[in-house]
């Protein structure tokens, strides 16, 4: 059975399905993902101000068959499903999810005023100044917290997380999590960010938990540095051709940067995963100890 048609089966067992005109006052549309359009939304039946995401069915639809292939027909709980459980500061709080009255999976979460990571990367902004590793060390708390929940995120990046006015970093968008178990570590699926994937997702060879690894890797690099470790692509031949290469030497990008951080750095994006940084309490206890106030 499909998610689709599992949901549909849920909660026609639950009682009537949401209809979305009526239980939410769609505020300003603040974003839109690959499978998904997200509104600011007031929600009638909390009284609050929510973030309201509703998934594209069509693409869902085509995700499944190719989720099906990879790991031999069985299918990972949906994004709500997986993503109401998590409870923790870094992680943005789903309060609801469910089927509408249209067919759509739709989830309803925190709205967190703020913005995404990548742009105050991507635009050198002066915000970054003595916050770099505050931030860096939020995500991997977060992505820690998940981790010891038994998920994989699958597609960590800076634009997955978002910051708030007050500086708190929330990962975001679980679309692409599975549960870390031999089902869905199986080698197959490559989904997930290019320029952020692991050598042996893109490989199609077994995951684990240290794919995420190798994304938030590449994420301090980034935000650290100045520049990704090797040259930014939307070629998935081109970046596992540039993955044949040693990354960048942090130090020659960036001088300021410490050698024990610069090979801590390259250590968390070691192509070899027994070579990688195992997990990400390692990974934050040691960059927590490098830790610059002026950085």
């Amino acid at each position: 059975m499909s998610v689709f048609a599992k949901l549909k089966s849920l909660f026609a067992s639950k009682g009537p399905r949401v209809d979305l005109e009526k239980r939410f006052q769609t505020i300003m549309r603040v974003g839109q993902g690959s499978m998904s359009k997200l509104w600011k939304a007031r929600d009638f039946k909390s009284g609050r101000t929510v973030a309201l995401k509703v998934l594209d069915m069509a693409i869902i639809k085509r995700q499944e068959q190719r989720m099906k292939r990879a790991y031999g027909g069985k299918l990972p709980p949906s994004e709500g499903e997986l993503s109401i459980g998590l409870k923790h500061e870094n992680i943005v709080s789903t309060l609801d999810w469910g089927m509408s009255t249209k067919d759509e999976i739709f989830l309803v979460m925190e709205f967190i005023e703020g913005i995404g990571l990548n742009f105050l990367v991507e635009t050198k902004d002066p915000r970054l100044t003595g916050k770099r590793f505050n931030y860096l060390l939020q995500a991997a708390d977060g992505l820690a917290y998940m981790h010891e929940q038994k998920l994989i995120h699958r597609d960590l990046n800076p634009r997955n997380m978002m910051v708030t006015p007050d500086d708190a970093l929330k990962l975001i968008d679980f679309g692409l999590a599975v549960p870390n178990t031999p089902d869905f570590r199986r080698p197959g699926n490559r989904t997930g960010s290019i320029n952020y994937m692991a050598p042996e997702l893109m490989k199609r060879n077994p995951i684990d938990e240290r794919i995420d690894v190798f994304s938030y890797g590449v994420t301090c690099y980034e935000v650290l540095v100045g520049r990704f470790p090797w040259e930014a692509t939307e070629s998935t031949e081109r970046m596992k051709q540039h993955m044949n290469m040693p990354p960048q030497d942090p130090k020659k990008v960036n001088a300021d940067i410490d050698d024990e951080l610069a090979k801590l750095l390259v250590r968390g994006i070691a192509q070899d995963p027994k070579k990688r940084i195992p997990n990400m309490k390692e990974f934050a206890e040691a960059l927590r100890s490098l830790e610059r106030q002026d950085y």
